[in-house]
C-alpha cells in the first residue's frame, strides 16, 4: 500500500490545491462550437473566474451572469435567470447557452430546472431558443475538474439523440487537457483514419490566432450536430483514472444509448501512451503510423540518454488528480520516484490508481488527496524532493523551500504558451521530459561553485 502522511488535515482551506466547480463547466463551454456559459449567481463569480482563464490562456474569454442582487438571495433568481438567457440570445446569438450554477443559488435552493422549463424569450415561443443546458456545479461540493466532466456530461446527455443508425465514427473525451494536447489528439485519430469527435474541443477557440475584428465568439469548437449524434458513434474514448463511473459522458452513452466505452488514463509516458495507441490499432484495423513508431524511439533513446540525471530524482507532484497520475506513471517509467502526489480533488480514486502503476515503488509514495498547499507545502518539507511540477501556484513553496518548479497543468499565470504545452502521447511526454531534466540540469549547474558548462 502507499503510505500515508503525517500531515494532519486542516479545518480551513489555506491555498487551496483546486479551483471552482463552474470554472471547469465554463471551459467545457468554450469547447462547444458558438456556445456561451452562463454562470446563474452574482457577477463576481463570473469576474473571477474569467480573470483565471484569461490569464492562463492570454485570450479574450466571455463568460455571461445572471448578476444576483441582495434580493435574489432572499427572494430567489428566476427573474434574473430569465433576463440573462434573453440578453445572451439577443447578444451572442449562441448555439447553445450553458447554465451553470454558483454556489449561492445551490445554497438558496433555486430549482434551475423548473426556471428553464418555464422561460421564454420575449414574444417568441421557447421552440425558438438554442438548446439550453443545466448543469449543477457548488464549488463546496467538487472541483474545476468535477465541473468539467459534469458539464461535458449535461450537454451530452440533455442533446445526444435518442434512436439512429451508428455512423461509425469514434467519441473521445480527453478530459481537461492543454489546447495543444486536444489538436495532437485530432492529428493522431486522422493518422489513423479515425473519424473522431472530441468533445469539448477548445484547442481554436482558447488558442487562435489573431483577428483583425474582434469576435463576440470565437470560431471553433465541436459542433452541435457532432454532439447529437454521440449517440451514434460506434464506441467512446474517455480519458480519466479517478472520474466517478455515473460522472461521465461516455458513461452515460453506455448505460442509456449503448455506445461502447472504453477508459484510459491520461496518456503520458510510454507506458500509457502504449494503451491509447493499442486500442487506435484494434479499432481502425491499421498499424501505427511511422512517424508515431519514431517518436516512441526517440523518447525512449532520450530516456536512455538523461538516465543519468533522472534516476533516484525525488518529485514532488501536485495539481488536477487525472494529470497527477499520468506525470506519476512518466515519472516512474523514467527512474524517477514521485515522492508526493497531492491534489484537492477527493475522487477517492487516486491512491489506487498510482499504486497500479509500480506496486513496488508504493511505499515511496506519499499521496495526499483534498489538501491545500499549505498540507502540501508542510508534506514538501518533510519529504525533501530534488523538484516540484505542477500550476504555478505552487510557487510560493518552490520560491520558499529553494526547490525547482516545472510548471504543467492549469493555472499557469505567471510563464506565457499554458495552452501551448504538450503533454499527451509521445511528442507530449518527449517535450514534457525535456523540460524536466533541463530544469534539474539548470539547477545543478547553478548551483556548483565552478560554473560547469558540460553537462
Amino acid at each position: 500500500m502507499i503510505r500515508q502522511s503525517s500531515i494532519k488535515t486542516k479545518s480551513a482551506s489555506r491555498g487551496a490545491c483546486k479551483l471552482c466547480t463552474p470554472l471547469g463547466a465554463c471551459l467545457a463551454a468554450k469547447g462547444i462550437e458558438r456556445a456561451m456559459p452562463l454562470l446563474h449567481g452574482s457577477q463576481g463569480c463570473a469576474t473571477y473566474i474569467r480573470r483565471y482563464m484569461i490569464s492562463h490562456y492570454r485570450e479574450p474569454i466571455d463568460i455571461a451572469s445572471s448578476n444576483f442582487s441582495e434580493s435574489s438571495a432572499i427572494f430567489g433568481g428566476k427573474n434574473d435567470l430569465h433576463d440573462a438567457v434573453r440578453n445572451v440570445v439577443t447578444q451572442y446569438d449562441p448555439s447553445l447557452v450553458l447554465v451553470a450554477t454558483t454556489c449561492l443559488t445551490e445554497t438558496i435552493g433555486d430549482d434551475v430546472g423548473m426556471f428553464l422549463r418555464e422561460l421564454a424569450i420575449g414574444d417568441r415561443d421557447k421552440s425558438e431558443l438554442p438548446p439550453v443546458v443545466h448543469v449543477s456545479t457548488a464549488s463546496y461540493r467538487g472541483t474545476h475538474a468535477d465541473g468539467f466532466h459534469a458539464a461535458v456530461r449535461a450537454v451530452v446527455s440533455q442533446l445526444a439523440e435518442s434512436s439512429g443508425e451508428t455512423l461509425g465514427h469514434v467519441n473521445l473525451f480527453p478530459g481537461m487537457v492543454s489546447a495543444a494536447d486536444l489538436r495532437y489528439l485530432r492529428e493522431i485519430a486522422e493518422d489513423f483514419e479515425i473519424d473522431a469527435t472530441v468533445v469539448p474541443d477548445y484547442s481554436d477557440v482558447l488558442d487562435g490566432p489573431a483577428w483583425d475584428d474582434y469576435r463576440l465568439i470565437p470560431e471553433g469548437g465541436t459542433p452541435i450536430e457532432r454532439i447529437k449524434e454521440t449517440s451514434r458513434a460506434a464506441g467512446s474514448i474517455e480519458m480519466t483514472s479517478v472520474a466517478a463511473e455515473n460522472a461521465t459522458a461516455g458513461q452515460w452513452l453506455e448505460k442509456n444509448r449503448g455506445v461502447p466505452n472504453q477508459r484510459l488514463p491520461l496518456p503520458i509516458g510510454v507506458v500509457a501512451t502504449d494503451k491509447y495507441f493499442a486500442l487506435l490499432e484494434k479499432i481502425s484495423g491499421r498499424e501505427t503510423p511511422k512517424r508515431h513508431q519514431m517518436e516512441r524511439g526517440r523518447l525512449i533513446d532520450s530516456y536512455v540518454d538523461s538516465h543519468k540525471y533522472m534516476f533516484g530524482r525525488r518529485v514532488a507532484l501536485y495539481g488536477e488528480e487525472d494529470l497527477v497520475v499520468g506525470l506519476a506513471s512518466l515519472l516512474i517509467e523514467t527512474g524517477a520516484i514521485p515522492v508526493l502526489c497531492a491534489s484537492g480533488g477527493k475522487s477517492g480514486k487516486m491512491r489506487e490508481a498510482i499504486a497500479a502503476i509500480e506496486p513496488n515503488l508504493a511505499k515511496e509514495i506519499t499521496v495526499l488527496d483534498g489538501v491545500d498547499h499549505s498540507e502540501i507545502e508542510e508534506a514538501i518539507e518533510q519529504l525533501e524532493p530534488d523538484l516540484m511540477i505542477g500550476p504555478s501556484k505552487g510557487y510560493k513553496t518552490s520560491r520558499k523551500l529553494e526547490i525547482p518548479l516545472v510548471r504543467v497543468g492549469f493555472p499557469i499565470h505567471d510563464r506565457m504558451g499554458g495552452a501551448r504545452m504538450l503533454h499527451l502521447g509521445y511528442r507530449g511526454a518527449q517535450q514534457l521530459f525535456d523540460r524536466i531534466v533541463n530544469t534539474i540540469m539548470e539547477q545543478k549547474q547553478a548551483s556548483s561553485a565552478v560554473g560547469y558548462t558540460y553537462m
